[in-house]
């Protein structure tokens, strides 16, 4: 395939190979040269070799002296070389009259008082650029004031501070979220829900509301297992959940949270065929082995479980109504154990600790663009419920047309995503992932970075359509103003069409990223473009593959921290060396240690084993944060 000129310019030190049959005489351009991407992989298979080769710089423009065949390389004996002066370098003097200078940053407030004085313009984020110009040049009249109209402050962009305030480069709380924790030791059943001291009741018979409310639930059923029953068989894990409600009136997001610690909600099921209700892989056996334990997303060590067990009817366990049935039908009791959680006594609260959404201007501005499954069948989120990682009040990305939703931080950490897909457990973010989000939380208390907000962007299953949502996730972009954003994905294969393009139409706008995903040996990417040059890969496991253990690919802390000093390098315009051309494990602890040396900062290598309770290096690193 043919490269463009632009393409050409960039890559003009690679070697020069023609894409096609060319014939004699003809002189050359970008169109006749085949792409040096796919060299390495036709060299190491035989099919090419570039000795002697010239390179693209060296033949554009020269004459081809015969007829040659694609992919032939263009060595001397093949081409007559151009004539090409060197370049003198131009020196242009300093322009005597004043130049015009376009401002893409808020412009300070100026005035002048008299004739013959000056116009001053100071452009604050524009390494200090002053332009002073005679005020008799504008024509201004003797004593009469010049106010620029632009005199907004940067922190007007996170919505608190009135129009002409002065910039500063103080942090702005733009929003809180404070969670109080209730502790729970034991779990049991009995005649009613409620909550005594430690001790959770859940009621007895609950499983018959819980089948009768959902149609294609024929059976469902609770089981309590605690950290001495680990090692208990269970269908694959579709769903990891804290159990938590707001107080009063409070939207996700904001305000107060109640949270139950030592219990989660885990859904599992199968249709009535027996057939795991899961895609690319499926997690069932025993629960001890099929854990990755500690990860954002999965239990913690110590976790009590409820469980609960779904049976949908038969061939619905691969159609968004089957896992969604399953998911609202163990909401039920989840639900119910929110309205006692809501009238718990204040004294049973055994910790608080306050997420503060911060802004800060004069920062670099980075977005985090996080791509989650809506490609129909099993694969749908549920966005903005009514109680953290609740059914009631939320929206299926699907039906939203998987267009981008813009949502603060701290909505992320408050439960508004119900993750309902079913693909690959290794690399699926559960529902917990979100509500501990590693990547948000290490961006949002990174006081060299302003933190804009999180897109959220469905992963549409038609190619045009996955285009039409990624161009949307390019302007959404244009229109915040980023110098940097994240582009982050579950999963594998299909949904890396629309997260390279997302990259690809954030890039093009001139915007940094960084990309993350689970690539490795299994997950290699299949599609590329120019702008993909800054990756992590979240892969975890031995052989690069989605092993089935539940979250252990998935983005855990140490791939943030990566992704961040990796974002900041890049938008100070240093270098980020070429990845290499196959999966190398090696990559990942050379570059840990990379950032552990700049920051002075030892970070926890998380893999194959089990790691510290994410609870308490929570508590460690984010309490008041």
């Amino acid at each position: 395939m043919s490269i463009s000129a632009e393409y050409a310019e960039e890559h003009k030190s690679s070697p020069a190979v023609l894409c096609c049959r060319a014939e004699e005489g003809v002189v050359l351009s970008s169109h006749n040269l085949e792409d040096p991407e796919i060299f390495d992989d036709l060299v190491d298979q035989g099919l090419l070799k570039l000795d002697g080769c010239l390179t693209i710089g060296d033949v554009l423009g020269a004459k081809l002296l015969k007829t040659c065949d694609s992919l032939t390389p263009l060595t001397k004996d093949l081409v007559e070389l151009s004539d090409k002066p060197a370049e003198e370098a131009k020196v242009e003097e300093a322009p005597t009259a004043p130049a015009v200078a376009a401002a893409a940053a808020p412009v300070g407030a100026v005035a002048a008082t008299g004739l013959g004085g000056s116009l001053k313009i100071h452009i604050g984020e524009g390494k200090g650029i002053d332009i002073q110009i005679p005020v008799g040049a504008l024509g201004g009249a003797s004593g009469v004031p010049v106010v620029s109209n632009a005199a907004q402050a940067v922190a007007g962009n996170a919505g608190v501070a009135a129009p002409g305030a002065v910039a500063t480069d103080e942090e702005v709380v733009v929003r809180s979220l404070t969670r109080k924790h209730f502790k729970i030791t034991e779990v049991k059943r009995g005649p009613e829900t409620k909550l005594e001291g430690t001790v959770l009741t859940i009621r007895e018979g609950i499983e018959k509301e819980c089948i009768d409310s959902q149609k294609l639930v024929v059976d469902l059923k609770i089981d309590i297992i605690t950290p001495d029953q680990y090692h208990t068989y269970s269908n694959t894990i579709m769903d990891v959940q804290p159990i938590a409600t707001k107080e009063g009136d409070d939207e996700v997001g904001t305000g107060t949270t109640r949270v139950l610690d030592g219990v989660v909600m885990v859904v599992s099921g199968t249709d009535e065929n027996g057939v795991q209700i899961g895609e690319f892989g499926s997690s069932e056996g025993y629960l001890d082995e099929n854990i990755m334990w500690g990860r954002p997303g999965a239990p913690d060590k110590g976790d009590i479980f409820i469980k609960t067990n779904v049976t949908v009817k038969e061939k619905t366990n691969m159609e968004r109504p089957g896992p969604l049935a399953a998911h609202t039908a163990t909401d039920l009791i989840t639900d119910e154990i929110r309205k006692v959680l809501k009238k718990a006594d204040e004294s049973l609260v055994v910790d608080t600790e306050t997420f503060n959404q911060v802004r800060r201007p004069g920062k670099k501005k980075v977005v985090i663009v996080k791509e989650i499954m809506g490609q129909g069948a099993m694969h749908d989120n549920l966005l903005l419920p009514v109680e953290p990682v609740g059914v009631l009040g939320a929206k299926p990305n699907v039906d939203l047309g998987n267009v981008p939703v813009v949502v603060s931080p701290l909505e992320i950490l408050d439960g508004c995503i119900h993750a309902l897909t079913c693909i690959g457990p290794a690399s699926k973010e559960m529902s917990r992932h979100y509500w501990r989000e590693p990547l948000v939380l290490e961006v949002l208390h990174d006081h060299e970075v302003d933190l804009a907000g999180v897109v959220l962007v469905g992963s549409p299953q038609i190619n045009s359509e996955k285009f039409y949502v990624s161009r949307r996730v390019g302007m959404t972009l244009e229109s915040i103003g980023p110098d940097g954003a994240f582009v982050t994905t579950e999963g594998f294969g299909n949904n890396h069409i629309d997260f390279a393009s997302h990259i690809e139409q954030i890039g093009k706008r001139g915007i940094k990223v960084v990309g993350m995903s689970f690539c490795a040996n299994q997950g290699a990417l299949v599609v590329g473009n120019k702008y993909m040059t800054c990756m992590v890969d979240n892969n975890k496991s031995e052989g690069g593959i989605e092993n089935e253990i539940l979250a252990n690919n998935t983005l855990c802390h140490e791939d943030a921290i990566r992704a961040l000093s990796m974002l900041k390098t890049e938008m100070e315009g240093e270098e980020i060396k070429k990845a290499e051309r196959k999966w190398n494990p090696n990559v990942k602890t050379q570059n840990i240690e990379l950032v552990s040396n700049v920051t002075g900062k030892p970070i926890e290598l998380v893999e194959n084993e089990t790691s510290l309770p994410m609870s308490d290096k929570f508590k460690e690193k984010y309490m008041n944060a």
